[in-house]
């Protein structure tokens, strides 16, 4: 499934969890390492005015969907994919790591929140190490040199998998740094999960997300900052359909 047109068109390419977890263990076997980007309406706003965004998105080897609009979409083109949120990929991800004997790295939000979301995840998955954390500075710069240094220290630390999660779109621009930089480590940019998996953020109840409300448990805990975030991802929905409609095969 394709979404948007010119050099900010970004291509679905994992549409099934099972194909995906499949390349995932293939990839961490070999060593050999990959970026994974998890798609949804906000990224979509962002891509077409934010040429930055839209190469490092093209330098990602594994896209999913991440939010169910992108999967009505997907429907509605005749094209489907499954829902992959970033945030319930964490945990699956690292057991893929743990049955394969690669390290982890966590990488984002800030050292409290690393240290519990580590905490977190070997108390959930069995076997799992945690070879690097690190959380950027304020006003992080995911092309300078700090981040070079913590790449540097990221690929000499053993690690094959590191989970981002430093938002959009730094986490992105970031991973695709990484590819060329650390190349036998897997990058996915996850968001807000590991505040998620520390408890430094609530997540919505699972039936709200169930339901497809999870946007609005979002807005009521950051109105400033998410409220005109959903106006721009509501705003282009119509357009999504359309397009979709002519995609239809």
């Amino acid at each position: 499934m394709k979404f948007g047109k010119g050099s900010s068109s970004i291509e679905i390419n994992s549409p099934t969890q099972a194909g995906l977890f499949h390349e995932v263990t293939q990839r961490l076997t070999a060593g050999k390492g990959f970026a994974l980007a998890t798609l949804n309406l906000d990224h979509l706003t962002k891509l077409p005015v934010d040429p930055a965004f839209a190469k490092a998105y093209a330098a990602h080897d594994l896209v999913v969907a991440d939010g169910r609009p992108i999967v009505w979409v997907s429907h509605i083109a005749r094209d489907p994919v499954e829902l992959m949120p970033g945030s319930d990929m964490i945990v699956p991800l690292c057991e893929l790591a743990a049955r394969s004997d690669v390290p982890i790295a966590l990488i984002g939000s800030s050292d409290q929140a690393l240290s519990g979301a580590a905490d977190a995840l070997c108390a959930k998955v069995a076997g799992l190490r945690v070879a690097f954390t690190h959380a950027p500075p304020y006003g992080f710069d995911p092309t300078g040199a700090v981040a070079d240094a913590i790449l540097a220290d990221l690929a000499a630390s053993g690690a094959g998998l590191c989970v981002v999660a430093l938002g959009a779109p730094k986490q992105e621009i970031f991973a695709a740094r990484g590819r060329s930089q650390a190349p036998k480590v897997g990058f996915a940019s996850i968001g807000a999960g590991l505040d998620f998996l520390s408890g430094h953020q609530v997540r919505a109840p699972r039936l709200m997300r169930m339901l497809a409300l999870e946007w609005m448990w979002r807005a009521a805990q950051s109105p400033k900052r998410m409220v005109p975030r959903y106006a721009k991802c509501f705003a282009i929905l119509p357009g999504l359909f359309v397009e979709a409609l002519q995609r239809r095969t």
